[in-house]
């Protein structure tokens, strides 16, 4: 499934952010990604050398929050759409949306390598 097909069956509309991150799957290696979108229920990010599968058990930290576990929802050319366990508590939310942010560097507003 790619992020087209699940445009329309979000929970919550998502904010453009430009975060530092890291995510890792079970007891792997951390990846250091950049997450270019946030919600309170997810959450898009760059992984320019990994390769997700749909239903993939991660947990993330988004700046200095988290680890938050979440759920792979989709995959495309090293874009990836996750859905949080829990929805991030408003305070958190907004917390992240106005310390945390920075402009997204030009190189991942295309979505390409």
């Amino acid at each position: 499934m790619t992020e087209d097909e699940n445009v329309g069956k979000r929970l919550a509309a998502r904010q453009q952010v430009g975060i530092e991150g890291r995510y890792r799957t079970g007891s792997g290696v951390p990846r250091d990604v950049w997450i270019t979108d946030l919600s309170k229920t997810g959450c898009r990010f760059y992984d320019k050398f990994g390769t997700m599968q749909q239903g993939k058990a991660i947990t993330i930290k988004i700046g200095t929050v988290g680890p938050i576990p979440a759920i792979v929802r989709w995959w495309d050319n090293h874009v990836n759409g996750v859905r949080f366990e829990q929805p991030l508590h408003d305070s958190v939310y907004d917390h992240i949306c106005a310390h945390l942010s920075s402009e997204v560097p030009s190189k991942y507003d295309s979505w390409e390598d």
